[in-house]
């Protein structure tokens, strides 16, 4: 028998250029310490814990049946469900939102975040980028060919990044700008005003802003603002908006990029070339979601209040001192003395039993923190953190 030779594999360059997943990397050592059979409490990861309230998946087991649903849903998705986005930002918000021109339907808010870079930089155009920040804002200034400027998000900012330390020069050759609150990985929330500077920042350098919200429902004392209620955001740019984290839908897949027209164009225009929408059952499920009963969402804002207040009584406990966060469901923590982000990770997964994500993963600025999702029980969270108390670093 005689042996074929294989054709040689190349990837394309822009393959070879992507980030590291660094979270692969972590969820290889957090699996390694399973397989060995220890008991692991995995904070490490952003992925909810809890089920998709039972109105919604009835509302897909019901959809499902239609036949409807079963060809091919409108390019560009059913107008029903941009309709109810739309509601839901006016209740919510007091923003005014076109479903036919003004809303966008993705496959999650990954997908515009990644898609938005592609729409509009050309090799060697420059992204204005939040340090620390969400990794695959990373991968689609990559797939685009284009250069990343990092803004330090710093705690005597309140993690915001100053825009008066951004060189003029290279602002004016920005092209497009990622900001993100509530924060990941930091916690942090911005306010009106801080959205009004970037506004103004924005038209005077000629940059597309986009506000990731995807923890837009999940804020502690006062409720996150959007990017969108400021005068002129839609004439900048857009907000990514996402039912993973609000309604515990993040297997769905069903994200929105809402504001500018001209870029929700060149979104639902990439979006023709790659897909053929949402299953129209899902899109039904996920307006019923926006414009139905809205208490799953209070109640699930609840549950991580009551978890960041547990986890925090044992970081006091312990002698962790670290800034409580405003909004979404992550905790920034400060390493010890002597550790950088990586080798305190290593340790408490070693010798705790427990995942955190190394802050240098989200960028250079993150180094000396690690990240902690509330995606586990009060209970649970507080083990962790006596378990990482009994390494006696914090004394």
């Amino acid at each position: 028998m005689t042996t074929q030779q294989q054709i040689r594999i190349e990837p394309a360059a822009r393959m070879q250029g992507l980030p590291t997943q660094f979270f692969s990397s972590l969820v290889a050592k957090a699996n390694k310490q399973v397989a060995m059979g220890k008991d692991i409490i995995n904070l490490g990861q952003g992925n909810p814990d809890q089920p998709t309230p039972s109105h919604i998946v009835e509302a897909l087991q019901n959809a499902a049946a239609n036949p409807l649903y079963h060809k091919y849903p409108p390019f560009s998705g059913y107008s029903f469900l941009k309709e109810a986005v739309a509601t839901r930002y006016k209740e919510d918000y007091g923003v005014e939102l076109d479903p036919a021109t003004e809303v966008a339907i993705l496959f999650g808010g990954k997908t515009g975040l990644v898609e938005i870079s592609q729409c509009f930089l050309n090799p060697g155009d420059i992204c204005l980028v939040p340090d620390p920040g969400y990794p695959d804002y990373w991968s689609g200034v990559a797939l685009a060919g284009a250069s990343m400027e990092f803004m330090p998000l710093l705690a005597q900012n309140q993690y915001l990044p100053d825009l008066t330390a951004i060189d003029p020069e290279t602002a004016d050759r920005a092209k497009l700008m990622f900001l993100n609150y509530p924060n990941n990985p930091t916690g942090a929330t911005a306010d009106a005003a801080f959205y009004d500077d970037v506004i103004a920042f924005a038209r005077k350098h000629n940059i597309i802003v986009t506000s990731d919200f995807a923890y837009g429902t999940i804020g502690y004392g006062e409720k996150p603002t959007s990017f969108l209620q400021s005068e002129g955001a839609k004439d900048v740019g857009i907000e990514v908006y996402t039912l993973s984290k609000s309604y515990n839908m993040a297997g769905w897949r069903v994200g929105f990029a809402l504001g500018n027209a001209a870029i929700i164009e060149q979104i639902n225009l990439i979006q023709d070339h790659y897909y053929c929408s949402l299953f129209g059952g899902i899109q039904e499920a996920a307006a019923l979601a926006l414009t139905g009963p809205q208490q799953c969402v209070q109640e699930l804002t609840a549950t991580y209040e009551r978890r960041r207040n547990a986890l925090f009584q044992a970081l006091d406990e312990i002698g962790w001192k670290a800034d409580m966060p405003s909004g979404s469901f992550f905790c920034w923590l400060p390493v010890p003395q002597g550790y950088t982000s990586e080798q305190f990770s290593d340790l408490v997964l070693e010798q705790a039993g427990v995942v955190v994500a190394p802050g240098n993963g989200f960028g250079a600025s993150g180094e000396g923190y690690v990240r902690l999702g509330l995606l586990t029980s009060e209970e649970r969270l507080q083990e962790a953190i006596h378990r990482i108390g009994k390494l006696s670093l914090f004394k």
